[in-house]
């Protein structure tokens, strides 16, 4: 079973922030650097993310359309459905955290990853988080300003300036500039790859020193977070049937069912945090805890999955094919001469 080291990192985190947490002047500090880490967070995704290369994949359209519907449609009615839940099950404040994890753009690299494990259609799956991405930048925001109502910062003027002054622009900035910079980003990839997630570590602290400031925590009990866990796992368990016997009924071939399936069923950790940091301050530690919990289950289970449809494929092609007989037919006939 895949426990990403990530994870682990985040954990630590939230520890530093239950023990140390920012206060005071230390705490106008975090923020205003977490405020700056998120800028920088989706100035880099505008630079990295190929429009082009994602135009190209336009060509497949009835898959990324698939892809889009179950990210940032079934995804959030499923969330909708869990109000239900409140608050025999859920508490209200773990339910806005679900709600908002319905909301996330899917994955990008664990998608691809999942999928060439699976033997899937690896291009499809490339540009599906691609796009899943682009319209995220704008769609998660929007949608969660609106769904969550005042505890996700409503839809105020106050919370759409702050989407575009710390989302919108500085992606739209990574995107005009990567003309120049685009070469500088793909080669040190792995560097900038570590700025993305002490970034997050970042915004994490920050997140959970407010949460431990205004004592937060006591809203939630280890019965809560396992009720949590088994909403979540539910979610999974649907969106997971949804994609693959969804892309069957629409008629996909197997390999893009793959790319569906993973693609269409997960949530993106990078993504979330820094918006859940700009659209629920202060809240935002109750608002991530439903995101990271799921993160982790998606990579068990996908992981499962993936390595089972790796076996089915190379049976697929280990099967004897059946040999072919020649038969000979005799007749008779009459010569003539």
């Amino acid at each position: 079973m895949p426990i990403d080291p990530y994870i682990l990192l985040l954990l630590g985190t939230v520890g530093l922030a239950a023990l140390f947490p920012a206060r005071g002047p230390a705490a106008d500090v975090a923020s205003g650097a977490s405020t700056a880490a998120v800028a920088l967070l989706f100035f880099l995704y505008g630079a990295r993310l190929s429009t082009r290369e994602a135009l190209d994949g336009l060509r497949h359209w009835r898959l990324h359309v698939t892809v889009l519907a179950c990210t940032f449609l079934v995804f959030p009615l499923l969330g909708l459905a869990a109000r239900g839940l409140v608050p025999v099950i859920l508490t209200h404040p773990l339910y806005q955290g679900l709600l908002f994890l319905t909301l996330v753009p899917s994955t990008v690299q664990s998608s691809i990853a999942f999928t060439s494990m699976a033997r899937g259609n690896v291009p499809a799956a490339i540009c599906a988080g691609s796009f899943s991405s682009l319209v995220g930048i704008v769609a998660t925001p929007l949608l969660a300003a609106s769904l969550l109502g005042g505890s996700g910062g409503g839809f105020s003027a106050d919370s759409l300036l702050k989407i575009v002054l710390q989302l919108l622009v500085p992606f739209v900035a990574g995107q005009l500039l990567r003309r120049w910079i685009g070469g500088f980003v793909t080669r040190h990839k792995q560097v900038l790859a570590l700025v993305d997630r002490g970034s997050i570590l970042l915004v994490v602290y920050t997140a959970f020193s407010a949460g431990m400031v205004q004592g937060i925590w006591h809203q939630v009990s280890p019965v809560r977070l396992g009720a949590l866990a088994v909403v979540e796992a539910v979610i999974l368990a649907v969106m997971l049937l949804l994609t693959w016997y969804g892309g069957k009924a629409l008629g996909f071939g197997r390999a893009d069912r793959i790319a569906i399936q993973f693609a269409g069923s997960k949530k993106s950790l990078a993504a979330g945090l820094p918006m859940a940091s700009v659209l629920f301050g202060a809240q935002a530690a109750l608002a991530v805890l439903p995101l990271m919990l799921f993160h982790q289950m998606q990579l068990i289970v996908c992981a499962v999955i993936a390595k089972r449809r790796a076996r089915e494929a190379a049976a697929e092609v280990t099967a004897p094919q059946p040999v072919a007989t020649t038969r000979t037919v005799v007749g008779t006939g009459t010569r003539s001469g």
